[in-house]
């Protein structure tokens, strides 16, 4: 049984995100082919990603999967989640994981790499998340700030990462 601190699990697949929290969107073009989507989807899937913007990322599978346990540290901050949805499509590669006890927020995180018509490889973040705790309502703009530096950060790694011959 998940303890998912949350009720609206999955949304950040495709669902309106839900009212009562602050919501992000992040879109970057990080490529183009198929070569960068496949290497691009990779990365996201095996949370290498994550790992090459400096987080710490302890997780109990190799790969993202329902109910893989993530705990996401940067600096003293540590996130423990849970992935709730994967993705792996002809033009669609992702995951979104949700938040379980001791996260400092409430809420659910989707990192995605997709291809589009002219080929082109997007990667994007969704997000709904608020306070879980009094770090997160402390912090205010600034956790907020943070979440979109980050969202920010995974997108410049993974252009480098989709590019990179292997």
């Amino acid at each position: 049984m998940t303890r998912l601190t949350y009720p609206e699990i999955g949304l950040t697949r495709g669902g309106p995100l839900p009212d009562g929290y602050r919501h992000l969107r992040y879109r970057r073009r990080i490529g183009t082919g198929p070569r960068v989507f496949a290497a691009a989807g990779e990365a996201v899937l095996t949370f290498r990603m994550h790992r090459a913007t400096g987080a710490g990322v302890r997780a109990s599978g190799r790969r993202a999967a329902p109910g893989v346990r993530l705990i996401v540290g940067v600096g003293p901050v540590t996130a423990p989640c849970e992935v709730v949805w994967v993705a792996q499509e002809e033009h669609k590669i992702g995951f979104g994981y949700g938040t379980l006890a001791g996260h400092p927020a409430r809420g659910e995180e989707a990192f995605v790499v997709e291809r589009d018509e002219q080929d082109r490889v997007w990667f994007t973040v969704t997000a709904f998340s608020r306070p879980a705790g009094p770090l997160m309502r402390l912090a205010g703009p600034v956790a907020v700030l943070f979440q979109q530096l980050y969202a920010r950060r995974c997108g410049q790694v993974l252009r480098r990462l989709g590019t990179v011959s292997r």
